[in-house]
């Protein structure tokens, strides 16, 4: 078989379509990403911040352009449906979560059924512990495209949690202390 530099250009495309395409039937990669924060506060005061989607808005960097569609107020529990878009490399896209188990107090999960993601699973917890509530966030997730993961998640993805995460970390230290 002659190969010139035409064949070899073609096949060379032909091996990158094909791992492209395959990367959309492999089992997606699963990453984690956890915060805890101390609150000096009641559990109250604490869990009925986190439990108003609207909130939201203000924990999120403005760089973000997090914005609620669904009609406000909106009730936080299960079943709960919250309509939002957000900025992602400067695209607003638009996400749909919906609030899969709720408990007063204690914890509350919110999952990804439309958006940026191809799974997303947030869990809030809040812990009565001495002196104040202990906030921890669990999220799990995974890429849409899994032929990217490599550049995409260590360039984009996970500073971008971390840089979200650090402001909500901030300003809910400012409002609480």
């Amino acid at each position: 078989m002659n190969f010139d530099k035409k064949n070899i250009i073609v096949l060379i495309i032909a091996v990158l379509l094909i791992t492209f395409l395959g990367s959309f039937l492999r089992q997606p990669k699963i990453y984690s990403f956890s915060k805890e924060q101390f609150v000096p506060s009641d559990m109250e005061t604490v869990f009925d911040f986190f439990s108003r989607p609207e909130n939201l808005e203000k924990i999120t960097p403005s760089s973000m352009g997090f914005n609620i569609i669904t009609p406000k107020p909106i009730e936080m529990k299960n079943g709960a449906i919250i309509d939002y878009t957000v900025k992602i490399l400067g695209v607003p896209i638009r996400w749909r979560t919906m609030i899969t188990s709720y408990k007063k107090n204690e914890y509350f999960v919110d999952e990804q059924l439309k958006g940026p993601y191809s799974y997303w699973h947030h869990k809030h917890t809040f812990t009565e512990v001495e002196g104040g509530v202990l906030i921890i966030d669990e999220i799990t997730y995974a890429l849409p495209i899994q032929a990217f993961r490599k550049i995409v998640y260590p360039l984009i993805i996970r500073p971008q949690l971390e840089q979200i995460f650090d402001f909500r970390f901030q300003i809910i230290k400012d409002k609480f202390n």
